[in-house]
């Protein structure tokens, strides 16, 4: 079962993929950028303002729950998801291809169906068995 869409949104810490608590890696996931850059700005934050910071990461180890294993359902979800955040026009013109395409087979389908050489081919059929 996945996560409901309103927790795809949300900010997660990753341990999986995290050095300490998996907070740079949870933010740089939902940011869509890489852990390597979270991670040198938490540094840099260190170095020039070491308390803010560290509060910062205790408090958001804390309060971040851990991102769920069943967060999606497959790669293409969580592709459609993660393309839905970064770029939804891009997405939904993706999605409206995909529909017009499936509508189109629709109708051929149908039309094949609904043709008068389908029943004939039917009738035909019917006989040989």
């Amino acid at each position: 079962m996945t996560a409901p869409q309103a927790d795809r949104w949300r900010v997660w810490r990753d341990p999986d993929h995290g050095w300490i608590a998996g907070v740079c890696a949870g933010i740089a996931d939902h940011l869509g950028i890489a852990p390597a850059l979270v991670r040198a700005l938490a540094v840099l934050g260190l170095i020039f303002f070491l308390i803010p910071t560290a509060v910062a990461y205790v408090a958001l180890a804390l309060v971040l729950r851990p991102k769920p294993k069943t967060l999606f359902a497959s790669p293409e979800q969580e592709a459609f998801w993660r393309g839905l955040q970064a770029d939804p026009r891009a997405t939904l013109d993706t999605t409206t291809a995909r529909l017009r395409a499936l509508d189109r087979r629709l109708a051929r389908a149908e039309a094949l169906v609904s043709s008068d050489e389908f029943e004939l081919r039917r009738g035909f059929r019917d006989l040989g068995t």
